[in-house]
């Protein structure tokens, strides 16, 4: 493992004003949203629309230093025979594979889920780095409802996030380690710091058992937040000061940078959050964002599969990526957004 080289990626992929395009929805999650514009979710379709976003120069040049490709993206070709991979690169973007291969209920836990696919996953990664991916991303689901998460669960997935970690390192990968705790519940903000708190530190814990070099990973972890059934939502500045402490009580500072999912907030929302956060400054690591649906349902929406919509697509995500590039370095304030419309 070249660790300075790892670190070198882990930090292009942090760079001030970019964060991370998440585009590796499964086939399942795109058919989901391309329902919702009616939309045939075709192999066909979804090259194109992905297409449309990697060749968006000025959101891709300005504001996006990284790109997580679905297995089957990885190894499409634009309509011209580019390789997607290579639309990435050409923007000077950096592409990167989502590795893990969904979940699976945990035994003697019920209603918990732990994540899958280490098996083999060693020849997977020599396979896309061959094809151009430097970074891969492993995603852990923890639910917070009654009596769960269990210690069980927390440990299982940090455990597996690490496995994953540490072949990524030895595959020369950069690891996104991403241990989700969703906000699907009525919880609220101080429930969700609680449990992500006991999740970052075992995640941690194991990262360290497993000798992952942290100068050569990324965080990718969720934001102190109410439950989307809470009747009490926290206000943004609640958000950020509470996930800035949260952070500052797990994250070593040797880790490069620590990029968010939006994980069902709001365009806006996931915007003026990370904003926020970057306000208060003074941190020890670079935060910026990793989203999907937040840079991508305007852009899905203005496109809607029909090719005469694409300079409007690619308009909408250029919005959404100036909006989250500016909001990663504090300089972000929601009169933009009014200007836009």
């Amino acid at each position: 493992m070249n660790l300075s080289d790892l670190n070198k990626i882990a930090l292009a992929m942090v760079t001030p004003g970019k964060g991370i395009l998440a585009a590796d929805e499964s086939s399942g999650t795109i058919k989901k949203r391309f329902d919702a514009i009616k939309v045939d979710s075709t192999e066909d379709n979804r090259r194109d629309y992905r297409e449309m976003l990697f060749r968006s120069q000025e959101a891709m040049s300005k504001y996006i230093s990284g790109v997580i490709l679905y297995d089957e993206t990885i190894w499409q070709n634009a309509k011209d025979g580019t390789p997607l991979v290579k639309l990435i690169e050409q923007a000077g973007a950096i592409p990167g594979i989502k590795v893990d291969e969904g979940t699976q209920a945990l035994p003697n836990c019920p209603g918990e889920l732990v994540t899958v696919g280490l098996d083999k996953l060693a020849e997977r990664l020599k396979k896309y780095y061959e094809r151009g991916a430097r970074f891969a991303k492993w995603r852990a689901v923890i639910d917070i409802g009654p009596r769960i998460p269990t210690q069980t669960a927390i440990r299982a997935n940090a455990h597996a996030l690490a496995r994953y970690a540490a072949l990524c390192q030895a595959a020369q990968i950069v690891p996104i380690v991403e241990p989700e705790v969703l906000m699907d519940g009525d919880h609220d903000i101080d429930r969700c710091y609680e449990v992500t708190q006991r999740v970052l530190n075992r995640t941690f814990q194991e990262l360290r058992v497993q000798r992952v070099a942290l100068e050569g990973m990324i965080l990718k972890p969720n934001m102190a937040i109410s439950g989307k059934k809470c009747p009490k939502q926290a206000p943004v500045q609640e958000v950020a000061e509470k996930t800035i402490r949260l952070l500052k009580s797990c994250v070593p500072a040797a880790v490069p940078g620590i990029a968010f999912l939006s994980g069902g907030q709001s365009d806006e929302e996931a915007t003026a959050h990370l904003d926020a956060m970057n306000k208060i400054g003074n941190l020890p690591w670079r935060l910026t964002f990793s989203y999907g649906r937040a840079l991508q349902a305007a852009p899905q929406k203005a496109w809607s599969g029909k090719p005469d919509n694409v300079p409007a697509g690619q308009r909408a995500f250029s919005h959404r990526a100036r909006m989250n590039g500016l909001a990663s370095t504090g300089n972000w304030d929601a009169g933009l957004e009014k200007q836009a419309a």
